[in-house]
């Protein structure tokens, strides 16, 4: 055997030749090429989740506040307000600039309905992601069978 390893295959080439030198340099531009595409999946992804997390954030605090407020002979909307604010600012920075009101109220007093507004934490500085979610419940009350 001359020169080849011990599986007999020839010994490989290393550096010169005219198959080695066209391919220096080629794992650089590549990278260079895919890398701002691959970055921008990336922030989208991130981009994306945090819209997830806003609008569950949301959700849920319009449920707190639905959930307080509709108990028999329960408190004012205010303190569904209060509720809601409260769980929004336990929750993380997830959701900025929440706004929490009481929303399309009903004159027989059988239903209660909250909406929690806000803007999801955007990862460009300029862009704008507003989130809306809105919650409804009965009002819990005794009745005659």
């Amino acid at each position: 055997m001359s020169g080849g390893d011990a599986r007999g295959l020839p010994p490989a080439r290393r550096g010169g030749g005219a198959d080695g030198e066209r391919d220096r340099g080629a794992s650089p531009v590549e990278l260079a090429i895919l890398l701002p595409g691959i970055l921008v999946l990336l922030f989208a992804a991130v981009q994306v989740a945090a819209i997830f997390l806003a609008r569950t954030v949301a959700l849920a605090a319009a449920q707190e506040a639905v959930g307080t407020v509709r108990v028999h002979d329960g408190p004012p909307d205010a303190a569904g307000v209060a509720a809601a604010e409260r769980f929004i600012a336990g929750s993380g920075d997830w959701l900025t600039g929440a706004r929490v009101y009481r929303s399309s109220p009903v004159s027989d007093g059988t239903r209660v309905s909250f909406t929690v507004e806000g803007r999801a934490l955007s990862i460009l500085p300029w862009v704008d992601f507003p989130v809306r979610q809105t919650a409804h419940g009965t009002v819990e009350r005794f009745t005659v069978e």
